[in-house]
């Protein structure tokens, strides 16, 4: 195994050693200038894709223990996202980091104008246990790739991989910069008291609230990754047999613990029927008669939320799916008929296995409704009218549009991800994390050899008459 060169020992954050200390080792490091150097920048981020690909067994055995993901989908969904991260961000750091250059007007010349992008400084980063590696390393891609120092809090509820993350990243990387403090709420409630420069978070709105207070008392950046209730519009000219694979896709990977996977589905009344029969016959393509034992089905994270998955079925009219096995923390994919509008399943978030099937006349119909609840984090629509898609992307507000799929946004680093209102505030992923995650600092120079005194004191009626035309 091959480590970063630049690393001076291959401890990991003892327990003697308290958030505190940690924090002002990093903001030691980060006065020193080391992580202004772009050729820094890139060793470290080398240095983590040698981590993802020499360690590949043991994180998709971690992710298997804590979320019962198969080889392919811990590949597809965690390690491969992150390598893909990684190449994109290396491909373009030279041009992200030059000066940007900005026009200049009139009445500064002589003189230019440009923007340098430069680290905030110490980030903090609270990851999330559905996707634990991804949504921990994602965001630190992006805080190094600007020149920050990082402290990683895994999430303690994916215990395995949190675990492992703490092992693995002093080993590979500088941990004069990066450094990983595992624990639960009194860690993250000692980690949040501290004036950390940016504070990158990953999970539920109320403790979004409580972290975006944290933030407030010493100013700190904040970016909110929060989720929410997205919802998957089927309209009658789509292409029911695609559209039904594309949902169960996306729906049921990580056992639907993801917080873009179609939370509820709106269908016109005339395909309904068609749509629920074809869901249930993907389901059986993708995952057999037995979805249960399927290799290719996780587990919901723990106890705790599977008996909040069986409190949203009381009462519920299921259409397909509801067994569940309480010794190995499993519930089948599920499908319920049309839940009233102030059930648990259409007020809150489901994270989980379980998909809601909403009739409507016309998808028109629906949009008043979806315009009254919080704008989700992601949106998706299955038509094959280009009105309509144009009508739904103009009209209605989410993080992100996806029009005839599910979630495959995620893999273009091109397009910027993040909430707005209810589900997050900043966005990353590729340029929009390095942009995130540093701070565009105006820069003008302006000559000597040219003094134009028109805007000095004292002033006249045609020197305001002149300034009126120049600005």
């Amino acid at each position: 195994m091959q480590e970063s060169s630049s690393r001076p020992s291959d401890n990991t954050v003892s327990e003697q050693q308290s958030v505190e200390t940690v924090f002002n080792q990093l903001n030691a490091t980060f006065a020193t200038g080391k992580t202004l150097d772009t050729g820094w920048r890139k060793s470290q981020l080398t240095a983590l894709k040698r981590l993802l690909e020499d360690e590949s067994d043991a994180l998709q055995d971690s992710l298997y223990k804590d979320l019962g993901k198969s080889k392919a989908e811990s590949w597809t969904s965690e390690i491969g996202f992150l390598l893909s991260d990684i190449k994109h961000t290396l491909h373009c750091l030279k041009r992200w980091a030059k000066p940007r250059k900005v026009s200049t007007p009139l009445v500064a010349q002589p003189g230019k104008s440009y923007v340098i992008a430069e680290p905030l400084g110490t980030v903090l980063v609270i990851g999330a246990w559905n996707y634990p590696l991804q949504l921990i390393l994602a965001p630190c891609i992006a805080a190094l790739a600007a020149g920050n120092c990082v402290l990683l809090k895994p999430s303690e509820l994916a215990p395995t991989t949190s675990s492992l993350i703490q092992k693995l990243i002093p080993r590979y990387l500088d941990n004069t910069a990066i450094a990983v403090i595992e624990g639960g709420k009194d860690e993250t409630t000692d980690l949040l008291a501290l004036p950390f420069d940016h504070i990158f978070y990953t999970g539920g709105e109320a403790v979004g609230k409580i972290v975006m207070q944290a933030a407030s008392r010493h100013l700190s950046g904040i970016t909110l990754e929060l989720g929410g209730k997205s919802p998957c519009l089927v309209e009658r000219s789509a292409d029911i047999a695609v559209a039904a694979r594309r949902i169960v896709w996306g729906k049921w990977m990580n056992c639907g613990q993801t917080c873009v996977a179609p939370d509820y589905i709106v269908v016109e009344a005339c395909v309904k029927d068609a749509l629920i029969a074809a869901i249930i016959k993907e389901i059986r393509a993708q995952y057999g008669k037995a979805p249960m034992t399927s290799a290719d089905y996780g587990k919901i994270v723990n106890k705790r939320h599977l008996h909040r998955l069986e409190s949203y079925l009381e009462g519920a009219n299921i259409i397909s799916g509801g067994q569940v096995d309480h010794e190995r923390c499993v519930m089948a994919p599920t499908l319920v008929d049309d839940p009233a509008a102030d059930s648990g399943l259409m007020q809150e978030e489901i994270f989980g296995p379980i998909l809601p099937i909403v009739t409507t006349p016309q998808i028109f119909d629906s949009l008043v409704a979806l315009k009254a609840r919080p704008k989700p984090l992601a949106l998706y629509l299955f038509t094959g009218s280009r009105e309509i898609e144009e009508h739904v992307i103009r009209t209605v507000s989410a993080g992100s549009v996806c029009i005839n799929d599910t979630m495959m946004f995620m893999t273009n680093p091109e397009l910027p991800f993040g909430g707005v209102g209810n589900s997050g505030i900043g966005r990353y992923h590729g340029k929009a994390g390095f942009d995130q995650l540093s701070h565009l600092k105006a820069v003008m120079v302006r000559k000597f050899w040219l003094d134009v005194k028109l805007r000095y004191a004292p002033f006249s009626s045609w020197k305001l008459s002149a300034l009126k035309k120049l600005l």
